[in-house]
């Protein structure tokens, strides 16, 4: 099947690309939403739906997966909230609609790779955006249990840092930046102190994915900057904003055997040269 990937840089997005492409998917596109422009909205925009932080560095994607990126700006809000998603034009649901009907029209898509883990807000919402357009959810993420997913992203090698937090437990100057392997066993430590949810799914952290092995080329930050959304004593909000970022090439499979070998061959050269002496 011919999939778009909804994207937000975050873990679970990507995870759910390397999903797909497991189970025999093609991915052919990447579709991403981000805060409109010119309108005085921030970075952390407050959505029910998107993640916005790290929407900057959206566009690296693209290069790093090879792969065509539509995006859309969100004009709409968070309107119709109800279990039941009925179609209201000024929603930012529609937003989602116009740009996958943008894309099932460019790249002839049949699937749509989503994220979600938790959110019946969100999966709700998809599944309307995909009824209505003929499109397949494709969502192996729902319902998974956080810890095993945690475990199986870190190692299945998503390179993911830390670039928002927003629970007790989480101290902005610590734990911004931090890679997913890094936070792992302090992630375990609150959800069993204080039921946070290991994945985030409470909106307790979101990240943002430097690397992973469907990527071609690796992100690299290069410099970025905190931002306090919220100085809450108990449960500060804030996020990494990115200054400088650039792509690096990947060493092929290829290339490591061939430089592995030629270690080898140094290494026995340097033997022989020792027992001549």
């Amino acid at each position: 099947m011919r999939v778009v990937a909804l994207i937000s840089g975050g873990k679970d997005s990507c995870y759910n690309m390397m999903q797909c492409a497991a189970a025999g998917h093609q991915i052919v596109a990447l579709a991403n939403l981000r805060p409109a422009e010119n309108t005085g909205q921030s970075d952390e925009l407050d959505s029910y739906m998107y993640q916005t932080v790290g929407h900057h560095a959206i566009d690296l994607y693209a290069d790093a997966l090879d792969l065509p990126l539509y995006r859309g700006f969100i004009k709409g809000t968070s309107i119709n909230t109800g279990r039941v998603y009925t179609e209201c034009q000024e929603d930012e649901v529609e937003d989602l609609y116009r740009l996958m009907k943008l894309v099932k029209d460019k790249e002839g898509v049949e699937g749509v790779s989503v994220g979600a883990i938790l959110s019946d807000y969100q999966r709700v919402r998809v599944e309307d955006v995909c009824r209505r357009l003929n499109l397949q959810p494709l969502a192996y993420l729902w319902r998974q249990n956080q810890e095993t997913l945690l475990k199986e992203m870190i190692s299945s090698n998503i390179q993911a840092i830390i670039i928002k937090v927003a629970a007790f437990g989480l101290d902005p100057d610590k734990h911004l930046g931090k890679t997913l392997d890094q936070m792992a066993p302090h992630l375990l430590e609150l959800s069993e102190k204080y039921g946070v949810h290991v994945c985030g799914e409470g909106g307790e952290y979101e990240t943002f994915t430097l690397d992973c092995p469907l990527f071609k080329k690796k992100i690299v930050v290069d410099s970025a900057e905190v931002v306090v959304h919220s100085s809450d004593a108990f449960a500060p909000v804030a996020y990494l904003r990115f200054l400088k970022l650039h792509l690096e090439n990947k060493a092929s499979r290829l290339q490591i055997s061939s430089s592995f070998k030629a270690i080898c061959m140094l290494s026995t050269f340097m033997w022989l040269c020792h027992g001549v002496e």
